[in-house]
């Protein structure tokens, strides 16, 4: 009996071995088909052009123009909008737009890395080519606002559109790409008042909006049946109660921000939009923030990707800032005696014009910096670029035409320097499932950088404003110290651009993240 016993517990031991012999081989199966798997996803990436890539890269570029069409060519047509609608309150066409991007960039961002960056962006260009169709057939002024509202989801294309790049290029080359995609476009502004001019003396102010329109309806086709989609994604849901809530946050401050001067930083109004932007903001930070999914994660942005943001919103906000003093310095001649009057008969194109190669030159060689030796040092650069630049009008002073346009040349290559790098240090930050969430904080550090910074030089220049003529005009004090302000701006950027060098030393490959945000 023990005999017998033995040998019927010696067999079942054998049949339990040999029951779990197997499992590791389906484990080792399993692992294996994962590798295959991950390096055929890795395989579809682009490491060089071809054409396919160029086609890629065109189409892009297309959303861009489009972009800009939004942003930058209601202003041609100003005094038209304002016999059209009644009213001198240009500040609300403006800023509608960048305020609108600001407010929609959350929302996108998050929900791209859901539900896919083509979908999102597609649904982007539809909204934007609505929103351009409201302004064409608005009433009054309330519903045209409403219709830049609408458009400003085109900002936001343009952080998708960088996103979509580290998806379908490896890490280094998509850096070089981000730079042709976020700066190539500006080369169009050279055309574009030409090819404006005759259009809106044919058809008035409107076309404008039909041409924005159109383009934003032909770059979602495109996208669509061209731009392949995501292949990573993240888990989870898209808090629209915290989008929203964020949203109007950020739209409330920066509202008050940009539009205090026109209405009165006291009157009502203003003072009931900042209270609603700030409750919204503490409510958000306070409850929404620290669900378990939040829009945007902001407790958990990294040392790196902070330094990095506040490197971009100073950067950006003071070449904005520069921008905009340039438009008013045109206006006066040298010969009234205020000491910054560049107006000439060139000055506009000149300006306006040739920095548009510029932003490119300057988007370029970002993005083929940043894939040899990292971002870090092409988004110091650029910071560098800009405080010499603004120092050159500083010194040499703001009435001669030759060296206001080697500053504005100099100057737009810090904007196209700064953009390009600051997505690109978002990619090297951020895994490819989380490109969208982490492009879209770059898009909205630029959006409140330029609002603040704008709002800051306005501020200087009313406060230095002098009488001339029975006029009240700028002062060459106000202008100087205008330049001085950005030039210290520029200066004191250097400061979280050294920390991040220090930070981010050692990290110059870009085949994987260095950090989540």
């Amino acid at each position: 009996m023990s005999l017998l016993r033995a040998l019927r517990d010696k067999k079942n031991t054998l049949s339990k071995t040999i029951r779990r012999r197997p499992a590791p081989a389906a484990d080792s199966e399993t692992d294996s088909a994962a590798q295959v798997e991950t390096e055929e996803a890795e395989g579809y990436l682009h490491h060089g052009w071809t054409r396919r890539v160029i086609g890629y890269v065109a189409i892009l570029m297309m959303v861009n123009v489009m972009v800009d069409s939004v942003l930058a060519s209601p202003t041609f047509v100003l005094p038209q909008l304002g016999e059209a609608f009644h009213t001198n309150q240009f500040a609300w066409i403006g800023s509608s737009a960048m305020l609108a991007g600001a407010m929609w960039a959350p929302l996108l961002g998050k929900s791209a890395d859901i539900n896919g960056k083509r979908k999102i962006l597609v649904i982007t260009l539809l909204v934007a080519g609505a929103g351009g169709l409201v302004c064409l057939i608005a009433p009054n002024i309330g519903v045209f606002v409403f219709g830049r509202l609408l458009q400003g989801a085109a900002v936001a294309a343009l952080f998708l559109t960088v996103a979509l790049i580290r998806d379908i290029c490896a890490p280094k080359f998509a850096m070089v790409v981000t730079g042709f995609v976020t700066s190539g476009s500006a080369v169009f502004g050279i055309i574009t008042p030409f090819i404006l001019e005759p259009a809106l003396h044919a058809f008035g102010w409107r076309i404008v909006f039909v041409i924005s329109a159109v383009f934003a309806c032909l770059a979602a086709l495109l996208v669509r049946l061209v731009i392949p989609e995501s292949r990573k994604t993240a888990p989870g849901t898209v808090d629209v109660k915290g989008a929203l809530v964020l949203g109007l946050g950020l739209a409330g401050v920066l509202v008050y921000i940009s539009l205090g001067q026109v209405f009165g930083w006291l009157s009502p109004i203003s003072l009931v939009v900042l209270l609603v932007g700030a409750v919204a903001l503490t409510y958000w930070y306070r409850v929404l923030s620290l669900k378990p999914q939040p829009i945007v994660d902001v407790r958990g942005i990294s040392a790196v990707l902070g330094l990095g943001l506040l490197v971009v919103i100073m950067g950006t906000g003071a070449y904005q800032s520069m921008l905009q003093l340039f438009s008013m310095l045109i206006e006066v001649s040298p010969d009234e005696g205020l000491g910054y009057g560049i107006a000439a008969p060139a000055a506009l194109g000149l300006l306006f014009g040739v920095p548009s190669l510029g932003i490119m030159l300057g988007g370029v060689a970002a993005g083929t910096i940043s894939a040899r030796v990292g971002p870090v040092w092409s988004l110091g650069g650029g910071v560098l670029l800009g405080l010499l630049a603004t120092s050159i009008m500083l010194v040499a002073g703001a009435g001669s035409l030759p060296l206001a346009v080697l500053s504005s040349f100099m100057l737009s290559m810090t904007a196209g320097s700064m953009v390009t790098s600051g997505f690109n240090l978002a990619s090297v930050l951020a895994p490819p499932e989380r490109q969208g969430t982490v492009s879209s904080l770059v898009m909205v550090m630029i959006a409140v950088g330029s609002v603040t910074m704008n709002f800051i030089g306005s501020a200087v220049l009313g406060a230095t404003r002098i009488t001339h003529n029975g006029e009240s005009v700028n002062s060459s004090l106000g202008v100087h110290s205008y330049i001085a302000v950005a030039g210290v701006v520029f200066a004191l950027a250097i400061i979280p651009t050294f920390f991040l060098v220090r930070r981010m030393r050692g990290h110059v490959t870009v085949s994987a993240p260095v950090s989540h945000i």
